[in-house]
């Protein structure tokens, strides 16, 4: 490789540069533009002479400058004082709004010239996974304490009533009751933590989705027929989905498990999938008592419940659909809701078909 650059820096001792006048080394930038941070390299002047191209999806710049105030001055005195500094700055996410990234940002000097590397990180994910694990914990020990508290104050409840066997007997059902509950309760948070320890698509299966859709209806089947719930499946069309089928059931019959719960007795709920520009939808109605408008987007969030005193009586745990959600995002597809009030709602799950390419190669 030729180690001459007209102008510019050569390896080891550089002259100062402007922005103007400046070549960088071409193994540099390409060395630059394969890490996982953004990169920028700035001369004597506020605005940068290279850019790596992760810096785009990052919003450090707006027309090409630097649009963070703090992180200019930070800047400015590492060049001054020749010393690195590294801190985390806030970037706001767009022009409006109070949005905002985490950014872990290391600025350097190079060498003896006036350029500074500025290598950015975004920790927005982390910080915002790190909030809710630590919602996360903090929700199960409240939802765990209330069965829990419950029971024990029933069983001194019925050592206290040994000698009125109705009251011993209503006891006896409010406990059994708890006890399911804390136990769907310690299922699910079971569920969640698998579905967090193993990515779907990585030991993938293909198989057909009339297949799992079928095998979530007959699970719930039971609560419905208690309910005189009539569940009803439209033609499903042919397609084949890749990831992990138990995972895929699971989701369906949580979908399916809830329309029921929501659903007055004697009404019906429907499943249907289409298929259309390589995704296959499946959509679960109910005529149940729908969701406000204020309310669906939050639904999908662990533990959140629109009616706590509903779902206690239903028996919701308040995870079911943050694990439709989780399923299909790790499937690479996703979950959206459609609902008005005492109308009824539908969830409608997606998922990427498999290529037509491998299909035909698993049937040969």
């Amino acid at each position: 490789m030729n180690s001459q650059y007209d102008g510019g820096m050569r390896f080891g001792k550089a002259k100062s540069v402007t922005a103007t006048d400046t070549q960088l080394p071409l193994v540099l930038t390409e060395a630059l533009e394969q890490l996982e941070d953004g990169a920028l390299i700035l001369a004597n002047s506020d605005a940068p002479i290279f850019a790596s191209s992760k810096i785009a999806d990052l919003g450090v710049l707006r027309d090409g400058r630097i649009i963070s105030h703090e992180l200019l001055a930070s800047i400015r005195v590492v060049r001054r004082t020749n010393v690195k500094h590294e801190g985390i700055f806030q970037i706001p996410r767009g022009p409006i709004g109070d949005g905002k990234r985490d950014l872990t940002i290391v600025i350097s000097p190079l060498s003896e010239s006036e350029l500074v590397l500025v290598l950015v990180k975004d920790e927005s994910e982390t910080v915002r996974v790190d909030a809710i694990r630590r919602d996360f914990v903090a929700n199960v020990s409240h939802e765990l304490k209330t069965p829990i508290g419950a029971l024990s104050l029933l069983s001194e409840a019925v050592l206290g009533a040994t000698d009125e066997p109705e009251a011993v007997k209503k006891f006896a059902t409010r406990m059994q009751s708890e006890a399911k509950r804390l136990t769907d309760l310690v299922q699910e948070i079971i569920n969640l933590s698998r579905l967090q320890d193993t990515d779907p698509l990585q030991v993938a299966h293909e198989f057909d989705i009339s297949d799992v859709i079928s095998v979530a209806i007959s699970q719930c089947e039971t609560n419905a027929e208690a309910r005189n719930i009539g569940l009803t499946a439209g033609e499903i069309d042919h397609a084949t989905i890749s990831g992990n089928r138990d995972q895929i059931i699971m989701a369906l019959s949580n979908l399916i498990e809830n329309a029921i719960n929501y659903s007055p007795d004697g009404t019906k709920v429907a499943i249907a999938a289409a298929v259309e520009d390589g995704i296959v939808s499946i959509s679960v109605t109910d005529q149940g008592i729908g969701i406000p408008e204020s309310e669906q987007a939050r639904i999908f969030e662990r533990f959140y419940r629109v009616d706590p005193a509903r779902s206690r009586q239903t028996g919701g745990t308040g995870l079911g659909l943050s694990i439709v959600k989780h399923v299909a995002n790790r499937h690479g597809g996703d979950v959206a809701v459609w609902s008005t009030p005492d109308v009824g709602s539908t969830f409608s799950i997606r998922f990427p078909l498999v290529a037509p390419d491998t299909e035909l190669e698993d049937m040969k």
